[in-house]
């Protein structure tokens, strides 16, 4: 719910979404999460049909939360970061996705303008995600995660109950050991607003549009 130029970041990266036909929506919210629903309530004003998992005091990481809203998604759906904008073609990455067969594909971003978050996906030659690692800087890091996925709603059931459960622990690491994540690769940087230098950056982006 961050100001920027005049509106919430979540209402741009929901409009970006609506742009590209992207209109059914589901909101995994948590804490003050009330001020969420009471923005954008069921989403028609913005011509879009928003509905809302939500935590109820215990904390399910960001897989749990997922896990928590399996049976609200579609057999196949996106997932994006909340402080994640990705402006890019998503009918063309989903298309991707139903091309590789895989239960999931990864958008990854190759860092060459500075995102701000390091590297923390390695590639193989065939555009798999071969590992993920957001605590070191190994060398065969040459990608980063750039906070949108295409998921199969059946891969959830790789995650365990026990929460809270991360999705680099509880859904990823399965998902690259049974070479079921794939990779698109974008040469469009993300942006987020984690800190006061990449808000202004997405600031600056969107007032030269």
């Amino acid at each position: 719910m961050v100001p920027v130029n005049g509106k919430p970041f979540l209402l741009h990266l929901l409009e970006l979404l609506r742009d590209y036909g992207i209109k059914d929506i589901v909101l995994c919210i948590g804490y003050l999460g009330e001020q969420i629903k009471d923005y954008l309530n069921d989403g028609k004003d913005l011509g879009l049909n928003i509905k809302y998992s939500e935590e109820q005091g215990l904390l399910l990481g960001t897989g749990g939360a997922l896990k928590q809203a399996q049976n609200l998604l579609d057999d196949y759906f996106l997932v994006i970061n909340g402080d994640t904008y990705l402006p890019v073609d998503y009918g063309e990455i989903y298309n991707i996705f139903l091309k590789r067969n895989r239960k999931a594909l990864m958008v990854v971003y190759d860092n060459q303008e500075n995102t701000g978050v390091k590297n923390n996906v390695a590639i193989d030659s065939n555009l798999m995600v071969i590992k993920y690692d957001k605590e070191t800087l190994d060398s065969d890091l040459t990608h980063v995660e750039a906070g949108v996925l295409v998921l199969e709603r059946d891969a959830l059931d790789m995650m365990n109950e026990e929460f809270p459960v991360s999705l680099e622990k509880g859904l990823y690491t399965a998902l690259i050991q049974q070479r079921e994540l794939a990779a698109y690769v974008t040469n469009q940087r993300f942006y987020d607003i984690g800190t006061p230098e990449q808000y202004k950056i997405f600031e600056d982006f969107l007032g030269g549009r």
